[in-house]
């Protein structure tokens, strides 16, 4: 029976899970985390979102969004993607994207990416173990042009609050606390000046009870914060981190990673997962932290 697309429709989110569960062998998808990925992505649009049926049967789902305007590059974005096991290879998948790309290519996206959407994401890429993704991919013109990881932490060997740092800290006028609604305002214009992007997350920590964010202040000035769970909901998330060049190099990023880490460990986890990373090092240093997985970031130019 030839398959159809279409649009999706909230009444279908069932059966997407469902779809998403069996496809992506690897992870774990709840109701909850699919709810999030699809709806409080901050420009959900079920115009870019396509569905693949035989008959009455979901047998593909691939999800787009957009950024538009990052440093001047408007970016398009394949966020979830999957196919019934029985219906790979099968062109369907094309059929999905193509709609996707040409609608995208009406709207002056100029590049497409696949998976690596900032604000709200899945992964940072495509994990090679799902390598008809990579073929997928490939097939439809795009160029690797990066890798990135995912790191894990045991949360179980030790306590994570370094008092004496923290005290040292404050001899210097740094004062380190949980974040506090008074100080959103401050948090997000200090974010705007070189991290306007994770604005997003931190504003999806803030809902959370408590907060679930850590700031560094000097002589009263937030100039450091670390978050979590701001991304992907019911995983140990930690994320973003920033650090101000006033306060970076004396320790107060550990003492941040630390409170976040924490935090988690309080909640019940058992391992933090540290995602999209790039100082490797400074998470094996402090943390113990140990590459978990491996993603291969994609993209294609299309203009």
């Amino acid at each position: 029976m030839p398959c159809t697309v279409r649009k999706y429709s909230a009444s279908d989110f069932d059966e997407v899970l469902v779809l998403c569960q069996n496809a992506y062998k690897f992870d774990s998808f709840t109701k909850e985390l699919l709810h999030e990925k699809i709806y409080e992505d901050p420009f959900f649009n079920p115009e870019i979102i396509w569905l693949a049926e035989e008959g009455t049967a979901i047998v593909g789902f691939l999800m787009g969004t957009c950024r538009m305007d990052i440093r001047g590059v408007n970016y398009g974005y394949v966020k979830l993607m999957a196919v019934k096991e029985s219906h790979q290879r099968k062109g369907i998948a094309r059929s999905m994207y193509e709609l996707l790309e040409k609608e995208l290519c009406s709207r002056k996206v100029d590049v497409m990416r696949l998976g690596d959407v900032p604000m709200n994401y899945f992964m940072p890429g495509i994990d090679p173990r799902y390598t008809p993704a990579l073929c997928f991919a490939m097939r439809m013109g795009f160029n690797r042009f990066m890798d990135t990881s995912n790191l894990t932490v045991n949360l179980s060997f030790r306590e994570w609050i370094d008092d004496e740092k923290i005290k040292a800290l404050h001899l210097d006028n740094i004062e380190v606390s949980r974040a506090a609604i008074e100080d959103k305002d401050e948090l997000m214009n200090f974010v705007a000046e070189e991290w306007k992007l994770w604005q997003f997350e931190l504003e999806m920590a803030y809902k959370l009870n408590p907060i679930a964010i850590h700031i560094a202040k000097l002589n009263g000035k937030i100039k450091a914060f670390s978050a979590h769970s701001a991304n992907n909901k019911g995983l140990p998330w930690f994320g973003p981190m920033g650090t101000h060049p006033d306060l970076r190099g004396k320790g107060v990023g550990k003492v941040l990673l630390y409170r976040c880490l924490e935090d988690l460990k309080n909640i019940g986890f058992k391992t933090a997962i540290i995602p999209w990373v790039g100082p490797i090092d400074f998470y094996s240093h402090h943390a113990g932290a140990v590459v978990e997985r491996v993603f291969w970031r994609y993209e294609k130019k299309l203009s």
